[in-house]
């Protein structure tokens, strides 16, 4: 059998990216289709738009439990399972006949997708130090910001093509060909199996110690309140562009793209400043631009401008200051827990998520045919990070592991 590749490795790398890339290219892929998903299945836009709050909370949900059964089963086996799911997951979206049939497929592909970013993030853990995870992470978080920016053009032109179904198709494709990957190029990672890793008690104490702890919280918290304004983008991007804005669905890739490339330009920017200025100067930097640029976003919408360029421009700002916030919060978050690290990215993915799906819920719940309902959420998310940040991590030093001694002690 061929020797697998070190952890370390560029091509290892790329399979990270890939598997922490499976949210968004989950999500984003089938956006252009979502206006004429609502006339297919005969029903609403929030209903259309359930299938990505679904999805969120599936996401959500499942990312309770990979890293404790990571914990003590190991990296590779629960990873593989999780793809599985997902691409079985996939085929019953495929050829679903209703929208309930298409939601209830969403939340299990859901469960199997969220292995992937749970465990990249884990074993990202497993192999560097905290501050080369954080400037890994910037760097994973630039090369997968790829996903949302090609993903949409992709679905647009799969729409046009053979309608919605093609991009579940897609999708299935996908999931095999990571399933393949995982198969023959991960080696296990994870050193230090607990054997007692799912029991209750020790899940419910890990979860109430990292729940107690502020260098976790005040990080997930502005990791999950950022991620809160740029999912309220992506569920109600589509309705804004296509149905408000008067964007064509074969353009509308065009103009997400142009949010994502702030994305990309924000997490590589991120990977080579992490070492040079630390975590928390980041974090701040990065607070700010969402603060800023999403109530921007939100301001010119109640003063009534609505184009396109008055949505797209500041919210590509937000995006760039997310970019910033999440792989450095991320980073900050799970370093100080070399030892419940697949307890630590569950939890904190299950923060993010729910954020996200809570968000996406209420801009279907409340759109009301402007731009206002969407941007006013993105600047709320933007406003209350830079809050978090500054009532609870500001003063936090990028050396500390606040967690070290009870982890031990645990």
């Amino acid at each position: 059998m061929p020797r697998k590749p070190d952890p370390r490795s560029f091509p290892i790398a790329v399979l990270l990216t890939a598997l922490v890339a499976f949210g968004p290219v989950s999500t984003d892929m089938y956006l252009p289709s979502l206006p004429a998903m609502t006339r297919a299945f005969d029903t609403s836009v929030s209903m259309v738009q359930l299938t990505l709050s679904v999805f969120t909370a599936g996401f959500a949900f499942g990312m309770l439990f990979y890293g404790p059964l990571s914990d003590r089963f190991g990296r590779l086996p629960v990873l593989i399972a999780g793809v599985m799911l997902y691409v079985a997951a996939s085929v019953v979206c495929m050829v679903a006949p209703t929208i309930e049939a298409l939601l209830a497929g969403r939340f299990l592909q859901a469960l199997g997708a969220c292995a992937g970013p749970v465990l990249g993030r884990a074993i990202v853990r497993d192999v560097y130090d905290r501050a080369e995870a954080a400037r890994m992470l910037s760097y994973m978080a630039a090369a997968m910001a790829l996903a949302p920016a090609v993903a949409p053009l992709i679905g647009g032109g799969l729409h046009a093509a053979f309608g919605w179904q093609s991009n579940f198709v897609v999708l299935t494709g996908f999931g095999v060909v990571i399933l393949a990957a995982v198969w023959a190029a991960l080696q296990e990672t994870n050193r230090h199996r607990d054997p007692h890793a799912l029991r209750p008690s020790r899940i419910i104490a890990n979860f109430l110690h990292l729940l107690r702890n502020r260098a976790f919280m005040g990080h997930t918290a502005c990791v999950a309140l950022a991620f809160g304004g740029l999912f309220s983008f992506i569920s109600g991007s589509s309705f804004v562009v296509i149905d408000v804005l008067g964007v064509k669905p074969g353009y509308f890739g065009f103009a997400f793209m142009a949010v994502v490339i702030g994305y990309i330009t924000g997490a590589f920017g991120g990977g080579r400043l992490t070492g040079r200025l630390g975590i928390e100067r980041m974090l701040f930097i990065g607070s700010l631009l969402v603060a800023a640029a999403g109530t921007t976003a939100m301001a010119l919408a109640w003063a009534g401008v609505e184009t396109v360029v008055a949505v797209i421009a500041p919210i590509s700002v937000y995006f760039l200051g997310a970019a910033l916030v999440m792989p450095n919060g991320t980073a900050g978050a799970i370093g100080p827990f070399p030892r419940m690290a697949g307890a630590a990215s569950s939890l904190l993915g299950f923060l993010q998520m729910g954020m996200g799906s809570l968000m996406g819920y209420l801009v279907g719940l409340l759109h009301d045919g402007t731009t206002r309902v969407m941007t006013t959420s993105i600047g709320l998310m933007g406003l209350a990070t830079l809050a978090v940040f500054l009532l609870a991590v500001r003063g936090l030093r990028d050396d500390e592991e606040p967690a070290e001694a009870a982890e031990k002690a645990s």
